[in-house]
């Protein structure tokens, strides 16, 4: 049993909030009975129907993109800016699509999009540690103390103490004066990975994530994206469950 505004979500007649409105301004059946109450519950044997017309339920889609700067992940963008959907396909781009999370505007690289509300959640939900992984090219020469100083955590936002996973130095460019490290985090908190590394001194210069959980960019060029393969969604579901 399902909540009735996320069958609609996922039936792809519009965003979850804007289902609920059109719940309680009367519009929705249910086995030909008006419901207005947003708790009502529903299952696969009911006849759901909007404004008369009986609706069809979505089939759930999963793709990786590859995400370039300059592009913000959302559906839609109050300053016009360009969105992850943009860069789709036009079949794709009439569906319900949204960002697993999101990625930051001058963020390149791996990011998951969707039409499976449950699939989302258990990706975001913090108790289920998904491993992020980013490659991330910071100003100046990172000495191994303040790589020390990372990975034991480091206070941003009001003292929040953020803790990565993982920290490994990549690469020292001693011509350039800059330094490719490698992040892992669990968390997702906004702009984490950039304040994590100005705590320390060493702003970002450029950011990409290059893994989700196992998911990596390999054959995914810039900008283009493909669909998750059904290995991969249960194994995305299955890592999820096992941490619980």
């Amino acid at each position: 049993m399902e909540r009735l505004q996320k069958v609609l979500a996922q039936a792809n007649i519009a965003s979850r909030r804007k289902s609920e409105e059109i719940i309680l301004e009367g519009r929705v059946k249910v086995n030909g009975v008006v419901v207005s109450e947003l708790g009502f519950k529903v299952d696969k044997k009911d006849k759901i129907e909007v404004d008369g017309k009986p609706i069809e339920l979505a089939e759930h889609l999963y793709f990786l993109l590859n995400k370039p700067t300059g592009y913000v992940s959302t559906t839609s963008d109050e300053k016009n800016r360009k969105t992850v959907i943009d860069l789709l396909d036009d079949e794709h781009k009439n569906i319900r699509l949204y960002p697993v999370g999101r990625l930051d505007f001058d963020t390149a690289g791996l990011l998951l999009l969707t039409n499976d509300g449950d699939f989302t959640n258990r990706l975001t939900h913090p108790e289920h540690e998904v491993e992020k992984e980013y490659l991330a090219r910071v100003e100046g020469i990172v000495i191994r103390k303040k790589i020390v100083q990372l990975r034991k955590g480091v206070r941003i936002d009001d003292n929040y103490l953020a803790i990565p996973k993982a920290v490994q130095l990549v690469e020292l460019n001693k011509v350039h004066q800059s330094t490719l490290l490698s992040i892992t985090l669990t968390e997702g908190r906004n702009k984490q990975v950039r304040k994590m590394f100005e705590a320390i001194g060493h702003p970002v210069k450029k950011l990409t994530r290059v893994r989700y959980d196992f998911l990596t960019l390999d054959g995914v060029e810039r900008g283009t994206y493909r669909p998750l393969r059904i290995h991969e969604v249960k194994k995305l579901y299955g890592n999820t469950q096992s941490k619980k």
